[in-house]
């Protein structure tokens, strides 16, 4: 729907601005209630955000619901909504609408046929809640007195309540925006500093150019981080590394941290390449190596890690400190990584609204009665997995529970 009634100006209870998970959640739980709510979606649809997500078929949530899946200033923030709204909560509506879903790997959810029937779902919530929805609006500004004015390119809109749903700054070819942090900004709500999470690292020095030359290769790793570690798949690219492993890890890596992998996880390759030697085996190291990785990738650790003196060489002629040596390299390949890919391929973004400005049960603003914060917009960041999108579900449910009617 494009444009505002004539009885736009009447005083509502709600609007809404953003058109995505977080903010059609909030909007189809306060309708659900009596209340007069409009939401204000400046794309021409809403819920684009979904439809791309999961290969299409958007992993809406996990199993394993912990607030220590989550990233934030405050980790205890998250656990008053995501306790409140779980995983079989959403699988009920799912429920109601005839949706199938199944689980993959590491209790992640998935639609069976495509994350479009999500976005329906959504909307049909909403139509029956009486929710009025606006597509291709934008807000110009937004003012509190006794209520809040909410001026847009088709009109202004006057309500008790103003939910701020706009996202964060990743994939901005979506429309991404600051708005909710602008908007924040205005009401005097402090804000950390907006970065790209669960997004690929690169790496620009020399010395690691050899990376780019495995673009395609993938196999499962253990990526670290200081104390933090992900066991999943690792996906070399042109610019550097990228599958999921990193872009778990990337969430909790900063500038100028290194990196360490172990390129075959649950394997003590000290232990296995002495064996070997033991053994008398006589193939040389890419060989040895390919027993356990692509082979474009053992001819390169080969390469790059393999002193010149022992080229050409089987293992059973190496000394049992070079075997140690290598071993080392396999399972603890350290890397530095110069930056990340940005938010054009980040999928969410940390920080956000900060959480100390917020109340955790209602996601209200403590300091501007009327105001919430949900979804991207808050300092929330989930793992990779489903986790974010039930973010939005629980925290958007939290807000739409909370607001008060005019």
């Amino acid at each position: 729907m494009n444009g505002l009634s004539g009885t736009a100006a009447a005083l509502g209870d709600v609007v809404v601005v953003g058109g995505g998970a977080a903010g059609l959640m909030t909007a189809l739980v306060a309708g659900r209630r009596g209340l007069r709510v409009s939401v204000l979606e400046h794309g021409p649809e809403v819920g684009r955000k979904i439809l791309i997500s999961g290969g299409g078929r958007c992993n809406f949530t996990n199993t394993d619901m912990r607030a220590e899946c989550f990233l934030s200033s405050n980790r205890h923030f998250v656990k008053s909504a995501i306790s409140r709204y779980r995983p079989e909560h959403f699988l009920a509506m799912l429920g109601r609408h005839g949706i199938a879903w199944h689980e993959k790997k590491l209790g992640q959810l998935f639609c069976d046929r495509s994350a479009a029937d999500i976005v329906q779902m959504l909307l049909d919530e909403c139509r029956a809640a009486h929710v009025r929805i606006l597509t291709g609006v934008r807000v110009t500004g937004v003012s509190k007195a006794d209520h809040f004015t909410v001026q847009t390119t088709a009109g202004a809109l006057h309500a008790r309540s103003l939910v701020l749903a706009s996202g964060g700054l990743s994939i901005p070819k979506l429309g991404a925006s600051g708005f909710a942090y602008d908007v924040a900004r205005q009401f005097g709500l402090p804000v950390i500093t907006p970065e790209p999470a669960l997004v690929p690292l690169v790496f620009g020095q020399e010395e690691d150019a050899w990376l780019r030359t495995l673009a395609g290769v993938s196999l499962p790793v253990r990526a670290a981080c200081g104390k933090t570690a992900f066991e999943e798949a690792l996906l070399f690219t042109h610019r550097g590394l990228s599958g999921p492993a990193l872009l778990q890890i990337s969430s909790f890596w900063r500038e100028g941290q290194p990196l360490s992998l172990d390129l075959v996880p649950g394997q003590d390759m000290g232990a296995a390449l002495a064996r070997l030697k033991k053994s008398g085996v006589r193939t040389q190291a890419p060989a040895t190596l390919g027993r356990w990785v692509p082979q474009r990738l053992a001819q390169a650790l080969s390469a790059r890690y393999v002193p010149e003196k022992l080229h050409g060489r089987p293992l059973a002629e190496w000394a049992d400190k070079d075997v140690a040596a290598l071993a080392r390299h396999i399972s603890h390949m350290g890397l530095t990584p110069t930056g990340t890919e940005g938010f054009a391929k980040a999928e969410v973004t940390r920080g956000g609204v900060d959480t100390r400005a917020l109340s955790s049960r209602t996601m209200e603003a403590t300091s501007v009665p009327g105001l919430y914060v949900v979804g991207e917009a808050v300092d929330v960041t989930g793992w990779l997995g489903g986790y974010n999108f039930h973010w939005a579900w629980a925290s958007g449910h939290a807000a739409g529970e909370a607001v008060a009617a005019a």
